[in-house]
């Protein structure tokens, strides 16, 4: 009978997690903080004790995406090893020693340093943002309020032929990337129901999220801003459907107290 069943009846559940905290305003921002650390760690460990089976890891290419996943991974296992009735062994689970396996580069971010330093000519360097910012009394709030206006010349769409990658390019990317999970899940052969988790960031989930329910990129825009660091987003997979099931999920960070929960 298990043989009868059809392979395109089977669902698949894609959660998309936004990476930890990042190191927002630091001269490296692809960087997880401490607490962005903590962040992934609480996720893993609330999967492993609610017996929610991860079924395969992706990840994108950025290094706080990548450390997101292994941060993830480590507390998963080492919370199901500490109660063996507990076991929900992974069938794919990230290979450190095989970075083909589980990177997906089509999860990357945007890059935002492009797109901040092409919403004004007097941002061509660091030195000139930093001294721009430096004459705030709150720095990180004007650091805040110059990024969001880079955001909005970016999303507007009257500018795209100045950017490395147009709101356009990258929002056909993002769907893309989730079309690429499909295919990898088709060849892992994963069987019915299984749950997949990417790593990646708040632009990426953001357009795909936008593009589910319809609507274009200030909407997308819009949802970018409210996503938390490890928020999951969850999508179903049947068939040719897809599915938006829930957004920017976070009660394994809200449970243990409000500072956990951050936006950068």
């Amino acid at each position: 009978m298990k043989d009868m069943i059809r392979r395109d009846s089977f669902m698949t559940t894609i959660l998309l997690v936004r990476h930890g905290q990042a190191s927002f305003g630091q001269e490296n921002y692809d960087q997880l903080s401490e607490l962005g650390s903590t962040q992934a760690q609480m996720l893993g460990k609330h999967y492993a004790t609610t017996q929610r089976r991860i079924d395969a890891i992706f990840t994108g290419s950025l290094v706080r995406q990548q450390d997101s996943a292994r941060n993830f991974l480590a507390r998963y296992q080492s919370s199901i090893n500490t109660d063996c009735s507990k076991a929900l062994p992974l069938s794919s689970a990230i290979n450190i020693d095989e970075p083909e396996s589980y990177i997906l580069p089509q999860f990357d971010e945007f890059n935002h340093q492009d797109v901040f330093k092409k919403s004004d000519p007097a941002f061509s360097s660091r030195a000139a943002i930093a001294a721009e910012i430096a004459k705030s009394e709150v720095p990180n709030t004007r650091l805040a309020e110059l990024f969001d206006q880079a955001m909005q010349r970016w999303h507007g769409g009257d500018n795209d032929q100045d950017y490395i990658e147009s709101w356009p390019q990258f929002n056909q990317r993002a769907q893309q990337a989730l079309e690429q999970v499909r295919t990898k899940v088709a060849d892992l052969n994963l069987g019915c129901d299984s749950t997949v988790l990417v790593f990646t960031s708040g632009g990426v989930i953001a357009a795909i999220t936008a593009q589910l329910l319809k609507q274009g990129s200030q909407i997308a825009y819009q949802l970018n801003k409210s996503l938390v660091n490890t928020g999951v987003t969850s999508i179903t997979l049947k068939e040719q459907s897809t599915r938006l099931m829930s957004l920017n999920e976070y009660s394994h960070l809200f449970c243990e107290g409000k500072r956990f929960v951050t936006w950068r």
